[in-house]
């Protein structure tokens, strides 16, 4: 059988790196482009008919655009951005190839897709469709099919809600004033847990969570119920009622639904 060949634009780093190798390790012949390295973009569409698109949330678009004119009809053009309605919207109109919206919910730093969820949004497929699904079924990854636009109104919770609620604590005790190795030795073990979260996020690599919360079209929704349930927890800390806050967190029911 003859290798697929498969071009990742921005696999030289991440996510598009770790794809790069799992697509040579299932056979295919992977071409792999940098800022500064690798094929021109043009050339990466001619000579393979799977492309994949991996770089920053706010330059996701532009590169679409120029790389897409030159996809073949019969070629695939897939994207593994966090966001996906604008993405789609701009593979779709920048190429006559087949189109499907791509977003593995897990990082780099993980060995194997088995258990992982992976958000699938065909957009414009004929043939290629079948192909994608069954590389990633017979690792036993999960695939969610769905919407562009219903997928960012997940994402804004997954990934907004998520990373705004780090994003905060951590803020938040940077103002506190404390030293975070002196907090380290009286933490419990939830808070060691959500200190290496904020690691991640408060590093040099931080660009991926800040693009996540502000470039989603969502997010103004979930901020506002956030900020809403702030003001709420904060009447009842003013006042000092612990029983109608456990009251209030008793009747939501969040997992009795």
């Amino acid at each position: 059988m003859k290798k697929i060949k498969i071009g990742i634009i921005g696999g030289t780093g991440g996510i598009g790196k770790w794809f790069a190798h799992f697509f040579q390790k299932e056979g295919c012949e992977v071409h792999v482009s940098g800022r500064s390295s690798g094929l021109d973009l043009s050339a990466l569409a001619r000579e393979c008919p799977v492309v994949v698109v991996s770089v920053p949330i706010k330059v996701t678009c532009q590169v679409i655009e120029r790389v897409g004119p030159c996809m073949p009809e019969e070629s695939l053009l897939m994207d593994l951005t966090s966001l996906k309605e604008e993405p789609v919207k701009a593979m779709l109109k920048s190429s006559l190839s087949e189109v499907i919206g791509l977003h593995p919910l897990f990082g780099p730093r993980i060995k194997a897709i088995a258990g992982h969820n992976i958000v699938l949004c065909p957009a414009r497929t004929r043939r290629w469709l079948p192909w994608v699904k069954n590389i990633f079924l017979k690792h036993n990854a999960r695939l969610i099919e769905t919407t562009p636009r219903h997928h960012d109104e997940w994402m804004a919770v997954v990934q907004g809600l998520n990373h705004l609620n780090s994003i905060t604590l951590g803020l938040s005790l940077a103002r506190s004033g404390f030293d975070l190795d002196e907090l380290n030795q009286v933490a419990t073990p939830i808070l060691k847990t959500k200190l290496e979260i904020l690691k991640k996020i408060f590093s040099p690599n931080s660009r991926l969570y800040a693009e996540i919360i502000t470039q989603n079209p969502h997010i103004r929704k979930v901020f506002k119920n956030y900020s809403e349930s702030l003001s709420e927890l904060k009447k009842w800390i003013d006042q000092k009622d612990s029983e109608n806050l456990r009251k209030r967190i008793e009747d939501t029911k969040l997992f009795n639904r």
